[in-house]
């Protein structure tokens, strides 16, 4: 509980317009000062196409808010070896639209995420609960959760609110109170977070939270070269092997969709994909609105990726 109420105690946040405010520790990362840091990014339609206005990074004493608006493409690219660091982890609730903002809006290829919403399924499933498709924690119900930091989060449907009434209010400048709270609060736990999950997942999950990290950061990022110019999957541990653990590859694979099949794949109400989904422990997602929309991202172990891309493709004959 003291742990926690340190957590809660009032922290320092900086805006950052310029490299020269971070500390030095994230602009050069090396093996010797390597780093645990709280992320999120805030923006309009935050995607390829949208706007990245805010940068979270969260540290032990305190909360920078790299401002995009302001500090623009060069203030951006000195946090790039960061951000690709393998000497610099990044700790994020669901990263995928983060990472396809970072990716087609700076050409930075987000790497060593520990995905909070990723390492919280793997140990239900450690824990005996029987994988579901769709069942993703929300960052608030995971705040809220006494195991891992039980802080309720009640302004965060006031700020949805203020979305809603204006789509660009991570554009307005200068940041008001509010947007400065709200930005660091969505950070400002994750380490806390990270430190009891990091408790509880065992050496095989661990591993499969480094990789399914690695394939979220390039979920919406495919391009033509299958993303071959993104780091190395983390390779399956010899120790693992050693102690006789089944693990398999897992992958990421794309499936073109053709002009005007996209429905028959979704199906009336979803249930063609449900089926899909409940016929695998695959991982299916959807460009949507934000793009591509003609593609559907399938994430998990490489036989599972397979036969629901299999069944996909047939959808469309």
């Amino acid at each position: 509980m003291e742990e926690l109420k340190v957590h809660l105690a009032p922290i320092p946040i900086h805006i950052v317009t310029e490299a020269s405010q971070l500390p030095c520790a994230f602009l050069e990362p090396s093996p010797e000062r390597q780093l645990v840091i709280g992320f999120d990014c805030e923006g309009v339609d935050l995607a390829r196409y949208g706007r990245l206005c805010i940068m979270q990074l969260a540290f032990e004493d305190a909360v920078y808010l790299v401002d995009a608006v302001e500090g623009g493409h060069l203030l951006m690219q000195a946090c790039k070896p960061a951000l690709e660091s393998v000497y610099v982890t990044k700790v994020v609730h669901d990263c995928k639209r983060d990472s396809e903002a970072l990716y087609f809006q700076y050409g930075i290829k987000l790497n060593n995420v520990v995905d909070t919403q990723i390492a919280y399924s793997l140990i239900e499933e450690q824990e005996g609960r029987k994988w579901a498709p769709d069942e993703y924690i929300s960052f608030v119900g995971l705040l809220a959760d006494p195991r891992y930091c039980g802080v309720s989060y009640a302004e965060k449907e006031e700020v949805r609110t203020l979305l809603r009434e204006d789509p660009k209010f991570w554009e307005h400048r200068p940041l008001t109170y509010m947007m400065k709270k709200t930005a660091a609060d969505d950070v400002r736990f994750l380490l806390h977070i990270y430190n009891k999950m990091i408790e509880k997942l065992e050496l095989h999950s661990l591993w499969q939270l480094a990789v399914r990290g690695s394939l979220y950061c390039r979920c919406f990022c495919v391009n033509d070269n299958d993303c071959n110019d993104w780091p190395p999957l983390p390779p399956i541990p010899d120790n693992l092997i050693i102690e006789g653990q089944t693990l398999e590859e897992e992958i990421l694979q794309s499936v073109d969709v053709p002009v005007g099949n996209m429905g028959r794949v979704i199906g009336k109400k979803g249930a063609s994909i449900l089926s899909i989904k409940k016929s695998g422990k695959a991982e299916i997602f959807f460009g949507g609105q934000k793009g591509p929309p003609d593609k559907i991202f399938i994430i998990g172990a490489a036989k599972e990726v397979q036969k629901a891309a299999a069944i996909i493709r047939g959808k469309m004959l």
